[in-house]
């Protein structure tokens, strides 16, 4: 495990750390980081060093060192910077695979390429992308918290390889991506909202409103089914009770009215009941 990964985190200073794992996650939070450094160190990295040049009679030709002014020794300067703020990113592998490159823009395009490929990778993994985009679909049970997070996550690949979407085409996607169970909510959100404008944060946030209290109305409908099934199963025992003691209370009759015979035919044939018995 690296350290270098957790200790990043805790300055606004240090470099996000790059292992070789997750790059494009990486590249994001490194261009942010240079351009809040300083957006000429970012410039240098896309566009590379500008050097020191001359003209003589309309022939422009590298300065000698012996003539460079202040001027070109910050820009000279901003290079190796660059350069430094790169090689404190990286981890010993990294740093073995750029550590020849002469100017900041090597090492960075350099990286690129090794892990998004050449444009031939590139394209085949824009085009992946696009057709899990283009399938995405919320799970069942899942959460439009969850739902937001798998989908952000397909769309910042996509950017990281150039590949753009407008705010509209992904608050539709969105819309279109919702169960059945969601399209009363989708119809609202279309009448009532302008999809062209309507900011992809606002319609999360309306959307897990709406899951909010989809789960509200979904556990009191769970307890009043809960109690309806346990006031029948109170009533049922009930009945079975009342049937029991119907049943012992027939029974009961039965027992007497046959002891009831018998004690007419003791009194009706006594001596014959004796005679039988010697």
């Amino acid at each position: 495990m690296n350290l270098n990964v957790g200790l990043e985190g805790s300055s606004i200073t240090r470099p996000p750390f790059f292992d070789g794992n997750n790059y494009s996650f990486w590249k994001t939070r490194m261009e942010i980081f240079l351009q809040s450094l300083d957006y000429q160190l970012w410039h240098i990295i896309v566009n590379g060093p500008r050097m020191p040049t001359r003209t003589i009679e309309g022939v422009v030709s590298l300065k000698p060192e012996n003539e460079y002014n202040d001027n070109d020794f910050r820009m000279l300067q901003l290079n190796s910077k660059a350069k430094h703020v790169l090689f404190c990113a990286v981890g010993p592998n990294e740093f073995n695979r750029i550590s020849l490159c002469d100017t900041a823009k090597e090492m960075w395009d350099l990286l690129k390429v090794t892990y998004e490929g050449t444009n031939q990778v590139k394209e085949s993994k824009i085009s992946m992308l696009v057709h899990e985009y283009e399938l995405f679909l919320m799970h069942d049970n899942e959460s439009i918290s969850d739902m937001f997070t798998r989908f952000t996550t397909i769309v910042n690949s996509l950017k990281n390889l150039g590949k753009n979407y407008s705010n509209q085409e992904l608050v539709r996607k969105i819309l279109r991506c919702l169960p059945r169970n969601w399209t009363p909510k989708v119809t609202t959100i279309e009448e009532a909202k302008d999809l062209s404008t309507l900011p992809l944060e606002q319609l999360l946030g309306s959307l897990m409103t709406h899951e909010t209290t989809m789960k509200s109305h979904e556990h009191v409908e769970t307890k009043k089914k809960k109690t309806i099934a346990l006031r029948a199963s109170r009533e049922e025992s009930e009945s079975d009770e009342d049937d029991d003691i119907v049943l012992i209370s027939n029974q009961f009759k039965k027992f007497l009215k046959s002891q009831k015979g018998k004690k007419v035919f003791k009194k009706k044939f006594p001596q014959e009941e004796e005679s039988s018995k010697k």
